[in-house]
């Protein structure tokens, strides 16, 4: 019985030294960036990657990801909040439908729900073109 027990103490041991831990900037920094890989209309080699902040609970990260032109304004760069899902040994960026506030920038206060654009700025299609006065 005392073997056993061994046994068992030891697989567990080395079970738990075989989960690596991702709780890190990195790693979610890697999810995000194999994440927007998989959008052809982005060119990621040209932007500065940086994980501003994030909280870890359970498996999930809450990210805000800043994004920079590289050797560019760096005033020039946004940040963008992720909901992440660990799965296995790396994080994957949670869809849209299932991240509660989905991918992206929330729009500014006042903003028309939906729309993501700023307090009073026309609607878009709007006839009359910025600075024409019409």
């Amino acid at each position: 019985m005392k073997k056993i027990s061994l046994v068992l103490a030891a697989a567990v041991v080395c079970l738990a030294g075989c989960q690596k831990n991702i709780q890190t900037n990195e790693a979610v920094r890697d999810g995000v960036i194999k994440h927007l890989s998989q959008n052809q209309n982005l060119s990621i080699g040209s932007m500065d990657v940086e994980v501003a902040s994030v909280t870890f609970k359970d498996n999930e990260a809450e990210a805000a990801v800043s994004f920079k032109p590289k050797g560019g304004d760096p005033s020039a760069g946004m940040t963008m909040r992720y909901t992440l899902e660990r799965k296995g040994n790396e994080w994957v960026v949670k869809k849209k439908a299932d991240s509660g506030a989905g991918h992206g920038a929330a729009p500014a206060s006042g903003a028309p729900q939906g729309t993501g654009l700023p307090p009073d700025h026309p609607p878009m299609g709007s006839a009359a073109a910025p600075g024409s006065g019409k």
